[in-house]
């Protein structure tokens, strides 16, 4: 039998048989603010660094432990790159923000919390079940913090100028909508769209929405088979879920076709962020943190935000989201100080604190079970809907769904064979 490790004995000494309700009542936080000296403790993430400054400020009252830790703000456009190399060099945080569709990925970089520490059925009673993709073979990969959930966005003066008081609940709905609101020149150029489906490159968070589908659906990407060993999952059909996702395809896609009845978008477009920005699409499909940014973009814009719509039957109410976690580096010099940081922002009140400065919601149940104010609710009840699935690669997985939806509009492939070559791509994908 493998010896502990000194990390993991620490985290069984602090952890063990804490556990009221079925909710994990981590043994760090008690006695907050006791003095206890853990040592300095840096944090990288991709999240605005003056959320976390705020809430510093205020908790390191009641709390010393929390006077010697930094957050360090990255962009994201280059923090995983930047993140790799640190880590490699041994010059990288003690604590940084993995978010869950790299957890794969990263988990070379984390050094695990055993399961003997903290059980798989403490942390989903504790957590979000988007966050179930820190769950690995070694331990919990990371502690979630906060979640940023898919929403609908839609304007308000385009869908009263073609007579609808209230944006789509289903999908079936769209189908209207799209024949009303749709706008094109006499040249056939696309002037006004209602949605932007059916291609990848200029559509915002493509690869998620269509994901979403997928689940609503009753499909899956990947799955763990009887070994616990991660394969594809997008071509297998069940009684209950026949061809989910060439489903799912087959309806994303119709949206740039244009001798089908849902047309509404193209390639030719700009992205649909922008389009959505400067008036030109009634709906948009991103996360709930993008809000600020469309209004920066355009102040005057009549907006308003709903739940992504549903099936029809509303056998399935999915949606998804993007969790972010706190990790603690395989490389850091702190170890048990970063755990001891990573429980203690994550717990009920500092997790609420950082939730709200940050504007997306709380990864923890019991603070998604309180009331919000403003869009707050909405965006609670979306993350509590959140589903994810095993992604292997987050980057390389978006070029299979790439290739997978163009060989649909290009019509190179159909929608069947396109489903069965994403599917081998994302099989030689989890064989590296």
């Amino acid at each position: 039998m493998r010896s502990l490790s000194v990390f993991q004995v620490i985290l069984l000494t602090v952890f063990g048989a804490f556990a009221v309700s079925g909710i994990l009542v981590f043994a760090i936080f008690v006695g907050g603010g006791s003095g206890k000296v853990i040592g300095p403790v840096t944090i990288w993430g991709p999240l605005d660094g003056g959320a976390f400054t705020a809430v510093f400020r205020e908790a390191v009252d009641n709390d010393s432990r929390l006077a010697q830790v930094t957050y360090v703000e990255k962009d994201p456009a280059t923090y995983e790159s930047e993140l790799t190399e640190a880590l490699a060099s041994g010059n990288g945080p003690d604590l940084f923000l993995l978010r869950q569709d790299g957890a794969v990925r990263g988990a070379s970089r984390v050094l695990p919390i055993p399961y003997k520490a903290l059980s798989a059925t403490q942390f989903a009673n504790t957590f979000i079940e988007a966050a179930d993709s820190y769950l690995d073979s070694a331990g919990i990969l990371a502690v979630p913090l906060v979640a940023d959930p898919l929403v609908m966005y839609w304007n308000r003066d385009m869908f009263s100028s073609a007579g609808f008081a209230q944006p789509p609940q289903t999908w079936g709905e769209l189908d209207g909508i799209v024949q009303k609101i749709l706008k094109k020149s006499d040249a056939g150029t696309i002037e006004k769209a209602a949605v932007a489906f059916g291609e990848y490159a200029n559509v915002n968070n493509a690869k998620d929405i269509l994901s979403m589908l997928i689940l609503q659906a009753g499909g899956r990407l990947t799955v763990r088979d009887q070994a616990g060993r991660l394969v594809p999952a997008l071509s297998v059909s069940t009684a209950a879920s026949p061809q989910a996702t060439e489903s799912a395809l087959r309806f994303y896609t119709e949206f740039a076709d244009p001798s089908n009845v849902r047309y509404s978008w193209n390639r030719s477009l700009p992205d649909s962020r922008a389009t959505f920005a400067s008036g030109d699409l009634a709906l948009y499909f991103g996360y709930a943190s993008e809000g600020p940014m469309i209004v920066r973009a355009n102040p005057n814009l009549n907006l308003g935000v709903a739940a992504v719509p549903q099936t029809a039957s509303g056998e399935r109410a999915v949606d998804v989201a993007h969790v972010y976690a706190f990790a603690v580096a395989r490389t850091s010099k702190n170890p048990q100080g970063a755990a001891t940081i990573a429980f203690l922002l994550t717990s009920t009140e500092i997790s609420r604190s950082l939730s709200t400065a940050l504007g997306i919601p709380s990864a923890r149940r019991d603070v998604l079970s309180e009331p919000a104010e403003g869009n707050g609710d909405l965006f609670n009840n979306q993350v509590i809907l959140a589903r994810s699935w095993i992604d292997p690669d987050s980057q390389k997985t978006g070029d299979i769904f790439r290739a997978m939806i163009e060989r649909v509009t290009s019509g190179s492939a159909r929608l069947s064979e396109a489903v069965q070559r994403a599917d081998q791509e994302m099989a030689q994908l989890i064989e590296q």
